[in-house]
């Protein structure tokens, strides 16, 4: 029974212990990849044109050393990593630079003229040239009895 309780003080003390670092991590760590991380991704990306933050290979070197930082920096401040401040960390790096990327990582825009004339075109020719096979032949019925 002594053997229980022993067990069950010991559970209550980790799991004490490990909100504490998990909270007293909360209150400099957001400041601190603001300050060490954030700080080096904002040239890197500033030395690219707004037109290449959707390529992944010119800002997976970058994005690579931001998310190294953020680990680093947890782990020094003996943080859990990843941990919620480094979730909405990323999810407001997301919304900046690469909001208006798609999954694959280009800009969606329309295709070429050559390719998306024809599927304009030809619909519209197929429905005149049946209209004007149905009046034909309309005309050429009212003959027939």
């Amino acid at each position: 029974m002594a053997s229980v309780s022993w067990r069950h003080a010991l559970f209550v003390l980790v799991a004490v212990n490990l909100l504490v670092l998990a909270r007293a991590c909360s209150s400099h760590y957001g400041s601190a990849i603001e300050e060490f991380c954030m700080a080096k991704f904002k040239l890197d990306m500033e030395v690219l044109d707004q037109r290449q933050w959707c390529s992944w290979e010119d800002t997976v070197e970058s994005y690579g050393e931001l998310t190294n930082c953020t680990f680093l920096v947890a782990l020094k401040m003996n943080c859990f990593w990843p941990n919620r401040m480094v979730d909405e960390f990323f999810i407001r790096v997301h919304r900046h630079y690469f909001h208006d990327c798609s999954l694959s990582g280009r800009l969606l825009h329309d295709p070429p003229n050559r390719i998306l004339g024809p599927f304009i075109v030809v619909p519209i020719l197929v429905t005149l040239l049946m209209t004007a096979l149905v009046v034909w032949r309309s005309k050429r019925s009212e003959g027939i009895v």
